[in-house]
């Protein structure tokens, strides 16, 4: 196991200064996972295939300035409340908060500086890389000061292990995830058609026309989103033209690591399985990705609609506002502990 650190670029910060912005190679002989400080955000994940040939199973950028200006949250750590909140409206204590509309009419991903867009501390201790931030009291319209901490591991069973920790000085709502574009195929390999997905969840939480929950948690069963057997995604993708971008409500008890999903590609015979200790997981199809040119990623290569997935670890879209989802909400002297593995097999 080693990691290895270098300069990805450098940024000017708000004060003037020039900030050089760190990247961390993280790797144990096989698989190398490379995680820079601005947005806590991975930018490489090289994985071999069947044959022993390696990709970069990720989509990204090869500059900062590119991770600065896009709008996909590639590989980035989301915060302070991962996915929406309805029209950006929460009550706590009998006090009303509006948050940023940067979604239509909704609040994504902790605004328009969420924690994808700020520069984290780092460390390393032993085989482990470790970024904090504290998010000041009132940040973005959100109370109280919150620590969090993000822990990248690479372990010698394959398993990119992401630990997340929060603690605050205020009740508030907290949600943190990590939003990879998964291609099993290599980030440069086009479309995500000939995946397999199976996801464990027997309920999901339907979504009105602007992405936001209704507040049901329906069965899966008979529907679209009846995953738990591997199901193709391009036969995924002909029945909802328009692709995945949902919560699953996932099997087990509720801060126990479970399994929560499992994605192959046959061709590279590439399989990865996801768990975590959280209630859901968002499955998205990388809808919103241009359908031209318009978008260039590593190495030139033109990232397009649907040409990625995401698996998104987290509580409920909107729990704040829907008292029958998981609390998603932080108190003083509680702690958010968060813990997703994504594991890597060839077979």
């Amino acid at each position: 196991m080693s990691i290895v650190k270098d300069i990805f670029g450098s940024l000017t910060d708000e004060n003037g200064d020039v900030r050089n912005i760190r990247r961390f190679t993280l790797c144990n002989g096989k698989l190398k996972l490379q995680v820079i400080n601005y947005g806590a955000t991975i930018v490489s994940l090289q994985v071999p295939d069947a044959d022993g040939n390696i990709s970069d199973v990720v989509l990204g950028f090869d500059d900062i300035l590119s991770y600065v200006n896009h709008a996909h949250y590639f590989g980035s750590t989301v915060g302070r409340f991962a996915n929406r909140i309805s029209k950006g409206i929460f009550a706590l204590s009998n006090q009303t908060y509006q948050l940023a509309i940067n979604n239509g009419p909704n609040h994504l991903h902790g605004g328009i500086k969420g924690f994808d867009k700020v520069i984290w501390d780092c460390a390393i201790e032993n085989n482990k890389l470790i970024l904090s931030y504290v998010s000041p009291h009132m940040e973005e319209n959100y109370p109280g000061e919150l620590s969090c901490r993000v822990t990248y591991e690479v372990t010698a069973k394959n398993d990119v292990c992401i630990s997340y920790h929060a603690t605050t000085t205020a009740l508030t709502p907290v949600n943190l995830t990590n939003h990879s574009y998964f291609n099993l195929g290599g980030h440069d390999s086009g479309t995500i058609e000939d995946h397999e997905i199976m996801i464990n969840a027997d309920f999901y939480t339907p979504v009105d026309e602007t992405s936001i929950p209704t507040g049901e948690i329906l069965p899966v069963a008979s529907s679209n989103f009846d995953l738990r057997k591997p199901t193709s995604i391009g036969r995924i993708l002909n029945s909802t033209p328009s692709g995945m971008d949902h919560n699953f409500c996932i099997n087990g008890k509720l801060n126990v690591e479970r399994k929560v999903a499992s994605v192959y590609h046959q061709r590279s015979g590439r399989l990865m399985e996801v768990y975590s200790t959280q209630p859901g997981v968002q499955f998205y199809t990388a809808n919103f990705l241009p359908i031209d040119d318009s978008l260039i990623g590593k190495h030139g290569v033109h990232y397009k609609k649907q040409s990625a997935f995401c698996l998104e670890t987290q509580n409920y879209p909107d729990a704040v506002n829907h008292a029958n989802f998981p609390s998603a909400l932080l108190d003083v002297n509680e702690e958010y502990n968060h813990t997703a593995k994504f594991r890597f097999i060839v077979r």
